[in-house]
């Protein structure tokens, strides 16, 4: 019996890892793709025309910005997952006191 619970739990945290880099690249593309694309409409709106190739100028400067490892490109582009990360965290500490 406790082999068949071990191999269960075994399955199960295969499972969640799936799950996690699921998640992961998921977020990573959003990070990479959509992100920047939005807050290109979103600085137009508010500090008005990127002196750039516009959205698609933003999206390049960003990725080459990564090639370099730019902290903050990368603390960028990582954001979304980093954000439901500590939602996470927030959401097990209150739980847990």
């Amino acid at each position: 019996m406790a082999v068949s619970e071990a191999a269960q739990a075994g399955t199960t945290m295969s499972d969640r890892i799936r799950n996690e880099a699921i998640l992961a690249g998921l977020l990573l593309a959003f990070g990479l793709f959509i992100l920047p694309v939005a807050i290109y409409f979103v600085g137009q709106q508010i500090i008005g025309e990127y002196e750039g190739n516009g959205a698609v100028g933003l999206v390049l400067a960003l990725w080459s910005a990564l090639v370099r490892a730019d902290g903050v490109a990368w603390i960028l582009v990582l954001s979304p997952y980093l954000v439901i990360q500590l939602l996470r965290l927030t959401w097990k500490i209150w739980r847990w006191a």
